[in-house]
């Protein structure tokens, strides 16, 4: 396990949200990001991320006044599983992509195929 603080890896998220193309990051919508140090108590406690809302091909014309969709990435066990800081950022990258994937109505069965897994 790799120790850091909690404002390096929100560093780490947001280079990682940097990443996401800006025709994609556009159209990310009613959609926050948050980090947390642990999932909740019933989660999987090796959760890294969860996407929780609507996705967007889910939408449909009656689609307003909802709580946002929201993205939660979880410090903790993404430090547990990681040794040293490249890994680090490289699991931030993949948890990221992964739940915003979510968010565009992408399934796990297609991001394992695409190597988000």
């Amino acid at each position: 396990m790799i120790a850091m603080t909690a404002a390096e890896f929100d560093e780490l998220v947001a280079e990682a949200l940097d990443t996401i193309p800006e025709e994609l990051a556009t159209l990310i919508d009613n959609c926050v990001i948050l980090v947390e140090d642990y999932p909740p108590p019933d989660r999987p406690s090796d959760l890294l991320g969860q996407y929780e809302g609507i996705p967007l091909t889910e939408r449909g014309e009656f689609y307003s006044g909802v709580l946002p969709d929201k993205i939660t990435i979880y410090r903790q066990p993404t430090l547990a599983i990681c040794d040293a800081f490249e890994h680090v950022v490289e699991e931030v990258h993949i948890t990221v992509v992964h739940e915003i994937a979510h968010h565009f109505g992408i399934d796990d069965v297609r991001l394992h195929e695409l190597g988000y897994g």
